[in-house]
């Protein structure tokens, strides 16, 4: 009858172990859970359904304690099942601990996370008006260029008109020197005729000279030697 009693005590034994460890486990992960709520809910309702197994083994075990016919291996039993209730209060201290800290965890993410946001909206918000104000400068400078390259433009109007008024001039000008070359070249023509005629005129004034001379040679010759 006692080894039979065994083998449920032995078995009992093992899962209130096992049990105990998947909810030190179980409540580590709620420790480490990152989030968000639905995720801590399930964490949770595994842990309340593991602490139901264990507190029905708990009970068996106490149970079964009573049932004990030695009152040695009674009082044994019940002084484990004792520890195993402490055991079983301190899991769920130190889960009620990890709820806590794994909540506070969790809404600090969520301040952190509305945070950024709102820093995020302040940065687009900051960005709008940088870029609005970067168009508006780029406006202004684009104006400014436009105005710039209207005065060139005009400029540069000013400038052909300029050239254009030059090259008429130019161009009278050599009309005129044409007009002068010509009557340079005319010109040139009547001073070599003039110098031709100049030379003719002293010949022949040499001629008439030098008859002038012999005719008054011959009178004197006639009149001063008629003998000869």
């Amino acid at each position: 009858m006692a080894a039979a009693a065994a083998v449920p005590l032995r078995i009992c034994h093992q899962e209130i172990v096992k049990f105990d460890l998947e909810i030190k486990a179980a409540v580590q992960d709620i420790r480490d859970c990152p989030g968000p709520l639905s995720a801590l809910t399930e964490l949770n309702a595994a842990v309340k359904e593991k602490f139901r197994h264990l507190r029905g083994r708990i009970q068996e075990l106490e149970q079964m304690a009573k049932e004990q016919d030695k009152e040695s291996e009674k009082q044994s039993l019940l002084r484990e099942v004792e520890n195993h209730k402490k055991q079983m209060l301190s899991n769920q201290a130190a889960w009620r601990k990890a709820n806590l800290a794994c909540k506070i965890a969790i809404d600090n993410s969520e301040k952190d996370q509305l945070l950024q946001g709102r820093d995020i909206l302040r940065q687009r918000k900051t960005t709008k008006e940088s870029l609005a104000e970067s168009a508006s400068n780029i406006t202004e400078s684009l104006m400014g260029i436009s105005r710039m390259m209207s005065q060139q433009v005009q400029q540069s109007e000013e400038t052909v008109q300029t050239l254009a008024n030059s090259s008429r001039t130019i161009l009278e000008a050599n009309e005129e020197f044409k007009s002068m070359s010509g009557t340079i070249q005319l010109g040139r023509k009547l001073i070599t005729k003039y110098n031709r005629r100049e030379l003719t005129d002293k010949l022949l004034i040499f001629l008439a000279l030098a008859l002038f001379l012999a005719t008054v040679l011959y009178i004197l010759k006639k009149r001063l030697f008629p003998f000869l």
